[in-house]
């Protein structure tokens, strides 16, 4: 059952509802490919890993606005801390959808290297300057020595950080009506996915990992 009274939302609300949307992700739920699944279902086409990128966010884009998709969703998800469905749903196709980028640029998503750097693109434009404040520069895309180089007190400054910045896009001063999370976010909207939210993400998760502007 939903909680319907004013919540305080902090980071590590945001934080285990992200490991448990990346969880799901990646090993699959009933009736939902895998990231990995996902990914591999646009290979052996003749188009380029870019191409493949793009088809597959305007996929996510045109998928997860129809209300069977969301209701689906819904259903589902039973994340293990207490914000809804929608927004569960929200967090979930749109970490899916980085991590099967991720996938697509050749990263393993079972490194806790990568399950940072796919959070950190849940912040969107704002993702470099994220990494640039923790003292790490990324280039046109990261790299596989960059990211062997993360050390595990980095990994849990980067997570720490993008918590930060989900719970100010979230919510204000950390206290919402988690009823009313859905407008604040750009996400669902009446049980429609915000496509624009969605767009912005998984191009900067094809920059980030894919290497293409």
């Amino acid at each position: 059952m939903q909680q319907k009274t004013k919540s305080k939302l902090n980071q590590g609300m945001i934080l285990k509802a992200l490991d448990y949307s990346y969880e799901k992700a990646i090993n699959g739920m009933p009736g939902f490919d895998s990231a990995q699944e996902m990914a591999e279902s646009y290979k052996g086409n003749g188009k380029t890993k870019v191409e493949n990128c793009n088809s597959l966010i305007r996929w996510q884009n045109t998928k997860a606005t129809t209300s069977g998709f969301v209701t689906g969703l819904g259903g589902l998800l039973t994340m293990p801390v207490a914000i809804p469905a929608n927004l569960a749903s929200v967090i979930y196709v749109q970490i899916r959808m980085i991590a099967a980028i991720a996938h697509m640029g050749g990263h393993d998503l079972r490194d806790d290297r990568v399950k940072s750097l796919v959070y950190v693109c849940m912040a969107g434009n704002t993702a470099k300057d994220i990494l640039k404040d923790i003292g790490i520069v990324v280039g046109q895309k990261v790299s596989q020595k960059m990211i062997a180089n993360i050390s595990g007190k980095t990994i849990t400054r980067i997570n720490q950080a993008i918590g930060f910045r989900l719970l100010t896009k979230f919510g204000q001063r950390g206290a919402i009506n988690l009823g009313k999370a859905v407008p604040l976010i750009g996400g669902l909207i009446g049980g429609t996915f915000d496509g624009v939210t969605t767009n912005l993400i998984g191009n900067t998760a094809r920059r980030t990992f894919i290497n293409a502007k």
